[in-house]
Formats: structure tokens, sequence, C-alpha cells
């Protein structure tokens, strides 16, 4: 095998990884750089991706976030994609409601350890513990020879049991480790990362003191965090108030075991830019579907105070005409590096001039070094290749038979 990483050697996100077999080529991703926007960033230059090449076979989505898929929408209609089945769900729920979201005309489903031959490739799926649903690192045969892609991983989140029964039984005879270190460099070498459950104490305690309405700024797709929020909403006596959007992409997960519109204890909103894309995109069904857990902008402002609310920024202006932000709190549930971008102060000043403190309860949808380090043991692999980090060059610093490659770079396996 022959392997070009187009993306990835020195960043966190755009992950981009291109194998060649016996003239036939798959993708391990086609993200969208973190610090980018895709009016302009372009695609790889990779043969297939503009103009119809038999040799490349399929293009493999290893979970939901935009730095693994975001550039999936320019490829060509036809190209197959290979994704698990709930993830292919969640991205086309999406498409109704963000610009991030697409769908896809031809369509292969990962399953948990379950091989899947795509010409000379066998691929085999291996679940993973993240902050994605439905995510996935993945074991490329051909040729004889074995890559391990770690995809995206963790092994705190509430799948943690899933990482450990890698970690006992992992692939064997690895040639090739292409392993993300997102979390090396941006934290200290032994910290270790709360677990949901910790974060559901951590939550709890907030709800518990707020004397209003509790904002909950996550993701959406942050299927773990939704359930941690939720649990502690069922200990605080709180209702969970979701909107639409949310509401929908914990139903197309097709898993009766999530949080669900129809719960006790669970509302929809429909903030008014969601209103406008249902109108434009005429899903008057998508609409009706929720009708019964609706909750509307004066019932907000009654049951302020024994509720809690996801939360974006967008949604400021519908709150301030639903008069429920007297004694509201936000507890912000995401990376603490996008608060210091610029185009956050807006909203940083907005908080301000209504009185509202912002609390973070977070932890990362990414391992520790020290499950990375206990991950790099078990799969024990001939060559430990880094990618998706912007520290790949500490990576000997921790790990055995490291070498780096280049973006753009093609290098052959053993």
């Amino acid at each position: 095998m022959r392997v070009c990483i187009h993306r990835g050697t020195q960043e966190v996100g755009g992950t981009c990884i291109e194998i060649e077999s016996a003239g036939k080529r798959i993708i391990l991703d086609i993200g969208l750089p973190l610090e980018a926007e895709d009016s302009v960033i372009s695609l790889p230059h990779v043969k297939g991706f503009r103009k119809h090449e038999p040799s490349l076979l399929a293009v493999v989505i290893s979970h939901p976030h935009q730095d693994h898929y975001g550039l999936a929408k320019y490829l060509l209609p036809d190209t197959l994609m290979i994704m698990g089945a709930a993830a292919e769900r969640i991205l086309k729920a999406a498409s109704s409601f963000t610009p991030a979201g697409v769908a896809f005309q031809q369509v292969r489903h990962l399953e948990h350890r379950f091989p899947l031959s795509v010409g000379p490739f066998t691929l085999t799926p291996f679940m993973n513990d993240h902050s994605a649903y439905d995510a996935y690192s993945l074991l490329v045969e051909a040729d004889g020879q074995r890559i391990f892609y770690s995809g995206d991983l963790r092994g705190h989140g509430r799948k943690a049991r899933i990482f450990q029964q890698l970690l006992k039984n992992p692939p064997t005879d690895i040639d090739v480790l292409l392993m993300e270190g997102t979390t090396i460099g941006r934290v200290s070498v032994a910290k270790q990362f709360p677990t949901e459950q910790e974060l559901e104490a951590c939550f709890l305690e907030q709800m518990r003191q707020a004397p209003g309405l509790l904002l909950a700024w996550i993701s959406a797709q942050n299927i773990d965090r939704l359930v941690t929020i939720f649990k502690a909403c069922k200990k605080s006596g709180r209702q969970l108030v979701i909107d639409m959007y949310t509401a929908e992409i914990l139903r197309v997960t097709g898993n009766p075991k999530l949080p669900q519109a129809d719960w006790e204890g669970i509302k929809v909103f429909l903030p008014q830019s969601q209103k406008r894309q249902i109108i434009k995109a005429q899903l008057f069904n998508l609409a009706e579907r929720y009708k019964a857990a609706r909750i509307y902008p004066e019932q907000l402002a009654e049951q302020a105070s024994r509720s809690v609310m996801l939360f974006r920024p967008s949604m400021s202006r519908d709150l301030e005409k639903a008069g429920c932000l007297k004694g509201a709190h936000v507890i912000y549930s995401l990376w603490p590096g996008y608060l210091k971008r610029k185009e956050q102060q807006p909203f940083l000043e907005w908080l301000v001039n209504h009185h509202i403190p912002l609390t973070q309860c977070h932890t990362s949808g990414h391992a520790s070094l020290l499950d990375l380090q206990a991950f790099a043991q078990a799969i024990n692999p001939k060559m430990l290749v880094p990618i998706h980090s912007f520290e790949t060059k500490r990576f000997r610093e921790f790990f055995e038979r490291v070498e780096r490659k280049e973006d753009g770079q093609w290098w052959e396996v053993g």
C-alpha cells in the first residue's frame, strides 16, 4: 500500500488521507480545517474529486464532525461514501437546518468489527468513544499489510467501556498506526479529563444554584453531553428544553435509549432562525412531528426558573423577546478556545449587558495523553504516524517508533 496524507500532519482537523493499492484508491475523511471557512478552502488535489476517475473507489467518513466530513458536499454527487448508518442520518437531518449538513446518493455503512470489502481493500471499523455519535477507528488491509487509523477517540466518555475493549482486544500485526493527538500541547502531560459522570455533578450544582433559566451552550451533536444534561435535569427537577434541530438529531440516531422529544421532562422550542429554515424548505411534516412537545415564548418565560435550555448565541434575540432572562445563567460546554475568538466578542458583550454570568463545565472529546499512550501500546504498530495535531513534532517525546510525514507526501507502507 501507498499513503498520502493530504491534510492533517500539522493541524487539528481538515483530515484527508489517500490510500492506494493495485491501482485503486480510497480516501479516509474529507474534513474542513478548524480554522478555515469552506468558502475559501478547496478540495485536496485527489483524482476523482473533480472529474470521474474509476480508480477512486470510495470516501470513508470516520464520524460526523465537520473537520472530518466538511468538504464532502463538494464531491461528485455519485461518489461512493462509507460511514456509520446513524452518521448518515445525522448528516442528512442536519442538512435541513445548517449549511454544514449533507445528503449522499450512494452510501455503504460501517458496523462495529464487521469487515467490509472495497476493491482490493478490506475495511474493519471499530466503534470509538468520542463526542461525535457513531464514530469509528478503521483497520485498512491490502497487499498483506495493515494500517490502523485512529479517527478521533477518547477513554473518558459515556462509551469508555468500548475504549477499554479496544485496549484489551486490539487489531494485531499493525504496520502503520495513523494516530490523532489533538490534546498534545493543549493540556499538561499528566492531566486526565473529567468524565461525563463528573460533568453531570457540575451541571447539577449549577441547576440548583441558578435562580432563573439555565442556558447550556453545547453542540447539538454531542449526544454524550445531551445525556449528561438530561440526567442532571432529572435530579434537579428541571425540565430540558431543546430546539427542533436537536430534537431531530436525537430522533435520527435511531437509539430509543437516548432522550427524545416525547419523553416526560423534555420540551421543544423553535427559534426564529429554525422556523425560517423550515418554512423555506417546506418541512412542515417535521414541525408537526414535535407539535405535542412544543413550548412557546410565553410559556418559556413562565417556566424559566425550572428549565434548562440548550442554547446558541443565535437564539439571543428569541430569549430577549420571550422576556425570560431575569436570573439567567449560561453554562458553556464547548472547547474553551472558541470563546477567545474575535467573533464571540458580541456575545460576551451581550452577557454583560444582560447581567448573565457564564460558567464553564466541559470535558474534551479527545483522549488524554495517558489514554493515547495506552492506545498506542495496545496497537503496538511497527510505525506510528502522527496526525490531527498541531504538535506532531512532540510525538517522539511520548511514543515509540514515531515517523512524521508531510502533507502531500506519498510513502510506502512497510
